[in-house]
């Protein structure tokens, strides 16, 4: 061949034109193939199709339909879409037949020509638009870049299109992901990109189609290991194998890797001991069974019941907490990606959202993703007598003032030394504690009282279910500090407009019991529902499902039981008032009459806790004022 492929390809459309047959030698097989495969279906390259698209309620219907993998792919593509630098880009992602569900583009990219044939519910599959990254990645299940000419429609000429295949677990297509520009925005790394965000989606749905199997996560370098050339094993309990991701396969060639096969056949060790030495050691070698040695640990021990079996339990407090944040929800997901991004840059990060939304846990999520080896240290600042604020925050020296304890007290901020500080409820922050964190903000230095000043590096997490504009616009929020808090600000969305609601049921669930399981059916049942408390109030719900019956799955009629009694049980005339006493009443109780974790379950402040039990003590039987004596109790220690 001779001349630079732009130049090739300019010649095979102009003997396409004269001829109507495509000349050989010209083109990359890939883009030959296609063209040739136009030609056969009578396509004109001169004469492209209007877009053909399919209705709103059609796209929807789909885009529900894999709402798991969009969210995932959604993800990818906002990080993707602020990897890409310059102007005229465009993320999409398409079904396996080509149908594009979502885009994330510049403004300037959907405003012009190619943007308006670009856009969730058109098709972009070969026999619809010639030649085109999508198209032939779909077919060929192989990423593919075609580049200007390469098009067989002359209209999208001016494009680069670089799409890459994502798979399902079980090696089905899942979809195409693809990023186009115009080809003067045209570069080198972008194909390099969109298949490592391929890879980040194929392994988000591995670990969900194996999340309650045992996942082996293996590299032959340590460094490797979080990251995504990782070898990913899904177990059975026995040990035996049930998938492998791509890159273990890679790793493993030439290796029986069918499912079915034991661990024990692959590596030299036995599954028994290598999770018992996961319990001991985060990280531990392995060797497969012709010499080669990795780096390997567990993912997922909470799921298996031969992992709790060598596990120490977790304590009642920590098991009440999913361990993982769930984000198939689009908006979710996106807020997910840009809460890790601002994590790991040390950025302040706000986050809003009603009461049992899910702030906290996203707050973890942020410090696991920080990679920071440092304590999550949590903060109700609504809770912090204004008295105490000083020696809680920045801790004391032994004798700095009468009842100091012996050996005084580290403080919380430098509990957070190299950790992430949560200051939860911020918006009902005293004022003394404003002035105090904004002054602690401008040099991050610890001034423990009748001790030495000490540096600390900390990285910030917010959170708040108060309008934080009125409360700075009437004086009791300072301005100066609400804008030191957002670097980053995300708002996390009421439970009942979350496009995974069934997925947030079934990890709730598993959290509370992993022996049961509830059907279809009931989720829909409870999907109808109104959920004020959120996903706090979904989980309560979820409790008292898996003390119904004895049956493995929940199903439609005990959902209906439990939800009947929920929504009979606060008749004769309650107020809400009432109510909201009753249902603090029984969370302390069952929190064994611990104020704080009580506060903690009902994501509200101890204060709160103290007044409503008081008032449920004067308006109840004698014999709750006992428990309002041990509340007092609890507040003075």
């Amino acid at each position: 061949m001779v001349g630079a492929p732009a130049e090739r390809s300019a010649l095979a459309r102009a003997a396409l034109r004269r001829g109507g047959v495509v000349p050989t030698g010209l083109l990359a097989v890939d883009i030959y193939d296609s063209w040739l495969r136009c030609v056969a279906l009578g396509l004109d390259c001169e004469r492209p199709p209007n877009p053909e698209y399919v209705s709103g309620g059609e796209l929807r219907a789909e885009q529900e339909r894999r709402s798991f993998v969009r969210g995932l792919a959604l993800a990818e593509m906002h990080v993707l879409h602020q990897q890409i630098a310059g102007t005229n880009f465009l993320i999409a992602f398409a079904t396996p037949e080509g149908l594009l569900l979502d885009i994330v583009a510049d403004e300037s990219f959907k405003d012009g020509p190619d943007g308006k044939a670009i856009r969730p519910g058109v098709w972009w599959d070969e026999r619809r638009c010639g030649t085109n990254g999508i198209g032939i990645a779909a077919l060929l299940k192989r990423p593919a870049v075609v580049h200007g000419d390469d098009h067989f429609y002359s209209r999208f000429r001016s494009l680069t299109c670089c799409a890459a295949p994502v798979f399902d677990p079980d090696g089905s297509l899942a979809g195409v992901l693809d990023a186009s520009s115009d080809c003067a925005s045209r570069q080198s790394h972008t194909r390099v990109l969109v298949e490592m965000s391929a890879t980040q989606i194929e392994n988000g749905l591995f670990r969900e189609r194996h999340r309650r199997d045992i996942v082996v996560a293996f590299h032959n370098r340590s460094e490797f290991l979080h990251t995504l050339s990782v070898g990913l094993l899904a177990l059975d309990e026995s040990g035996s194998i049930l998938a492998a991701n791509q890159a273990a396969r890679a790793s493993l060639h030439g290796l029986h890797l069918s499912p079915g096969q034991p661990f024990s056949e692959v590596f030299r060790t036995r599954i028994s001991d290598f999770i018992g030495e996961s319990r001991r050691s985060e990280r531990q070698r392995l060797q497969d069974v012709v010499g080669s040695t990795y780096v390997a640990r567990v993912e997922s021990p909470q799921v298996s019941p031969m992992l709790r079996a060598v596990s120490t339990p977790r304590p009642p407090a920590e098991q009440a907490y999913p361990t993982e944040f769930v984000a198939i929800d689009p908006t979710v997901a996106a807020i997910v990606r840009q809460t890790e991004a601002a994590a790991r840059r040390k950025m302040p990060i706000l986050i809003r959202g009603e009461t049992g939304t899910g702030k906290e846990q996203l707050a973890r999520h942020a410090h696991r993703a920080s990679g920071r080896k440092g304590a999550f240290v949590a903060i109700n600042c609504a809770a912090l007598p204004e008295s105490l604020v000083e020696s809680e925050l920045f801790g004391y020296s032994e004798g700095a003032f009468t009842g100091a304890r012996k050996g005084g007290a580290v403080g919380l901020f430098r509990q957070a030394d190299g950790g992430t500080l949560f200051l939860d409820e911020i918006g009902g922050m005293p004022t003394a504690l404003q002035a105090v964190l904004l002054r602690f903000l401008d040099d991050w230095t610890v001034r423990p009282i009748g001790g030495a000043e000490k540096k600390v590096d900390v990285s910030l997490v917010s959170a708040t279910n108060a309008g934080l504009e009125k409360a700075v616009a009437n004086g009791s929020f300072r301005a100066d500090l609400m804008f030191r808090l957002n670097a980053l600000e995300v708002s996390l969305p009421p439970l009942g407009q979350r496009t995974d609601f069934a997925a947030i049921v079934r990890k709730v669930l598993a959290d509370v019991d992993q022996e049961r399981r509830i059907d279809d059916a009931a989720i829909q049942r409870l999907a109808e529902c109104a959920w004020p408390g959120n996903i706090r109030q979904l989980r309560n719900v979820l409790s008292r499902l898996t003390l119904e019956g004895s049956e493995p799955t929940i199903d439609l009629d005990a959902a209906a039981g439990v939800l009947g009694q929920a929504q009979s049980a606060p008749s004769q005339g309650s107020t809400l008032h009432e109510q909201h006493r009753a249902q603090v009443y029984a969370t302390y109780i069952e929190c064994h009459r611990n104020v704080s974790e009580t506060a903690r379950q009902l994501g509200v402040s101890r204060n709160t806790i103290y007044r409503a039990l008081s008032e449920q003590a004067r308006g109840a039987p004698g014999g709750l004022r006992v428990e309002v004596r041990d509340v007092r109790a609890d507040k003075s220690r």
